[in-house]
């Protein structure tokens, strides 16, 4: 393996623009945020871009971020008003993402090119800790809206040579995330736990086949669907893994009560 070779990360974003917030607000995602901000020191060097695969950006086909200065999307609500008007002023990279789509169509999966999408809070509320200075390019590129795992898995596999690129891939979701339950009764934390022991097993105590199958049958894992009713927050691990699949997992955070609530974690391969 290239010592130049950048690891892939499967990262929980948290909730909304919360990097944005005061200090105060801010106060719950500490250890979160902690992590965030170590990461850069996990990488070979600064990378030529960041590729993010976001759970907030769902297309009938791969879709694949052109533009060379995205926009913004305030994809949550309830937050002030200067919260809407924030800024993750990063350039796009039209050329890398090029090279993506086509990696993509070069794998049998269809795929297009995407104008006019704006990063959504599934980039910048991780990029804004990790790579504050918004100096590095970056594009995003969807998930496939039927939310196959295996296409999901290929995804990451025919995007796996942007790592010796310069390439950073993110895979931006959240481990848990049934936020009527996380706002709800009691019996949340239990299925977060569980989740949580088995994503543990399943991406750092498993052998890599035994990972990739795993991970194609993760609706057998106790509380799947309690933990992801819907799986957009679950599935960016799926491509972060197809990019590293050969490569070790590890775990890069994890806290027992996020938020009070739940079992949380973030994990690294290669």
């Amino acid at each position: 393996m290239s010592s130049d070779r950048f690891p892939t990360f499967y990262l929980s974003h948290g909730g909304g623009p919360w990097p944005y917030m005061d200090e105060e607000a801010r106060r719950p995602y500490a250890r979160l945020e902690k992590s965030l901000r170590e990461l850069p020191r996990q990488l070979p060097r600064m990378p030529e871009a960041i590729l993010v695969v976001s759970g907030h950006w769902e297309a009938e086909e791969f879709a694949v971020m052109s533009d060379a200065a995205p926009a913004m999307i305030y994809d949550y609500g309830g937050f002030p008003e200067e919260l809407y008007h924030i800024r993750y002023p990063a350039p796009g990279s039209p050329r890398l993402a090029a090279r993506a789509l086509s990696l993509i169509q070069q794998a049998g999966l269809s795929a297009r090119s995407s104008a006019g999408r704006g990063f959504d809070h599934g980039t910048y509320a991780i990029l804004a800790v990790t790579h504050p200075q918004a100096d590095v390019p970056v594009f995003q590129v969807s998930l496939r809206a039927d939310f196959d795992p295996e296409a999901h898995l290929r995804l990451g596999r025919a995007l796996a040579p942007l790592r010796d690129e310069g390439v950073l891939i993110i895979g931006s979701g959240s481990s848990y995330h049934n936020l009527r339950r996380f706002f709800g009764p009691r019996g949340r934390r239990e299925d977060s736990v569980q989740f949580d022991a088995w994503l543990r097993e399943t991406l750092v105590d498993s052998a890599p086949a035994q990972r990739s199958q795993r991970l194609l049958q993760w609706e057998q894992a106790p509380a799947a669907r309690e933990a992801h009713p819907r799986e957009e927050h679950l599935l960016p691990l799926h491509v972060a893994v197809g990019a590293a699949e050969e490569e070790p997992g590890a775990v890069n955070y994890r806290e027992d009560d996020f938020l009070g609530s739940i079992a949380l974690s973030s994990y690294r391969f290669g």
